[in-house]
């Protein structure tokens, strides 16, 4: 995959604090800040009792890059999927995987300086 270019967004946390200015993902049912407005690019995730994410995606940290939509294909095939591919919002799909016995995060924005549909903080 050397013709795949992965660009780093963010180192992401699991907690079980609630957060200040957490977004809300109805489908994996997670809490997420944004990592833009954290000074090492960390986002905290907090699950809800009921999520259907993997031990993994719940217990330990993971990596986030964005990609190209084009790549995004390519990153998916031979390797163990954690989270299938989603939109997040009309903004964002991502998909999870398991690389080197983490996970890791894809990430494809169509406007990566937004975030749920507001401007980061660093953006304004």
């Amino acid at each position: 995959m050397d013709d795949v270019e992965l660009i780093f967004d963010h180192v992401g946390i699991p907690t079980d604090d609630k957060q200040p200015d957490e977004d809300w993902v109805e489908s994996t049912r997670v809490w997420v800040t944004n990592p833009r407005n954290h000074k090492y690019r960390v986002e905290f995730l907090r699950f809800e009792p009921d999520t259907p994410c993997k031990w993994e995606v719940v217990n330990l940290p993971h990596v986030a890059y964005r990609v190209k939509a084009e790549d995004f294909p390519k990153l998916l095939e031979g390797v163990e999927i954690l989270i299938e591919p989603f939109e997040v919002d009309e903004n964002l799909t991502i998909a999870y995987v398991k690389k080197n016995g983490m996970p890791v995060e894809y990430m494809v924005f169509k406007d990566p300086d937004l975030w749920f549909g507001k401007r980061s903080e660093d953006d304004e």
